[in-house]
């Protein structure tokens, strides 16, 4: 069965899941939540990014590496009573004083053995005689059988126990809520914000028989082995295969570039006389310029990424040379600024922006031409 509910990026689902946290948490919807998505698209990062926000700790269980004892627990006799006493199993959360996640993952890919052990789980929030608290949140996720993934389809007793989201990968929505505020290496979000299209290729490889796709999973990766692997015979290879040989090959030219051009230790340590010349001169390496500065962007040297930001929007009236002529830079210094205003709202940090004369001056020349 296919999932009849409308697709949401991982941004919009973090902010659902996020919405119905606080509907709990107020007495006002008690629910399970079921994250349907293909194989690399966020949905395990989803919910750590939840429990970390509401500062819960997160259970996380693999359906796929447990039996249904492992959820009912095991039977104890007991003779002073005459009865069967079940042990709670530790993997499920009973504190009623501490908020929790309790994360339910690869339920579609879990023996239909055990689904009937989850029923109860999800509906009455309880398995035997052991009742999870009112402070746990539950989330359940899996593939589904059109994603080319190990799936089982899922009942319709267990389907009708959930609230159901359809997470899609969305390159914008990624790469500002996610590559941007994880420090992602720049080459990848620049190539990204190039080649959208690339993100997530799951539906294509499953057509043209590949077993690589390019997953945001897989593009994190990428970054790890970009900083990982300097030798560049070696990069390229495990690029091809994580990310498959048409987008390596044609990431290799922008990770080229961003490497030779990008020098954000540079422009934050230079003097502001000689960083018109430290900027990158390509439009690939000024979109990694900007998702560097906002990777970069940390409680020491926040006040120097917002000035080199805000004279980006300047660079061609500081160095006229044709390519910054041609380049949107001001739409360039407008989207790095609202990523970066939304990772130090995340981190405490907005008192940068605020005590920043560069920042003032940019939001002023902004009021002035009628966009504020």
């Amino acid at each position: 069965m296919s999932v009849n509910a409308p697709p949401v990026s991982a941004g919009e689902a973090f902010e659902i899941l996020l919405a119905g946290w606080k509907a709990q948490e107020a007495g006002g919807l008690t629910a399970s939540w079921m994250l349907h998505g293909r194989p690399g698209v966020g949905k395990t990062e989803i919910v750590r990014q939840l429990a970390e926000r509401i500062g819960a700790r997160l259970f996380d269980l693999r359906l796929t590496t447990i039996e249904p004892q492992d959820l009912r627990g095991l039977p104890y006799f007991d003779h002073e009573t005459k009865k069967t006493i079940w042990y709670r199993p530790e993997d499920l959360p009973d504190d009623p004083a501490a908020p929790s996640v309790l994360f339910l993952d690869e339920l579609t890919a879990a023996s239909p053995w055990l689904q009937p052990t989850v029923y109860g789980l999800l509906q009455e929030r309880r398995v035997g005689r052991h009742e999870v608290p009112p402070t746990v949140f539950i989330v359940a996720a899996g593939n589904d059988v059109e994603d080319g993934a190990v799936a089982h389809e899922l009942g319709t007793a267990l389907s009708d126990r959930l609230i159901h989201l359809l997470v899609r990968a969305s390159a914008p929505d990624w790469l500002a809520n996610y590559a941007a505020r994880r420090g992602l290496h720049p080459a990848v979000s620049a190539f990204i914000r190039a080649r959208p299209d690339l993100l997530e290729t799951t539906e294509e490889a499953m057509r043209r028989g590949w077993a690589i796709a390019c997953t945001p999973r897989s593009w994190e990766r990428v970054s790890q082995v970009l900083r990982a692997a300097p030798e560049r015979r070696v990069r390229d290879a495990m690029v091809a295969g994580i990310v498959g040989e048409a987008a390596a090959a044609e990431f290799a030219r922008v990770a080229d570039d961003v490497e030779a051009s990008v020098r954000i230790d540079a422009l934050l340590a230079a003097r502001p006389a000689d960083r018109p010349n430290l900027y990158p001169e390509s439009l690939d390496g000024l979109n990694a310029l900007v998702y560097g500065l906002v990777g970069a962007a940390d409680e020491a040297r926040i006040g120097r990424a917002i000035e080199v930001m805000a004279e980006l929007r300047r660079l061609a009236r500081l160095r006229p040379i044709p390519v910054f002529s041609r380049a949107p830079l001001a739409e360039l210094t407008a989207f790095g600024f609202e990523m970066m205003m939304r990772k130090a709202l995340d981190e405490g940090l907005e008192s940068a922006f605020l005590s920043s004369p560069a920042y003032a001056e940019y939001v002023a020349e902004r009021r002035m031409a009628g966009l504020e």
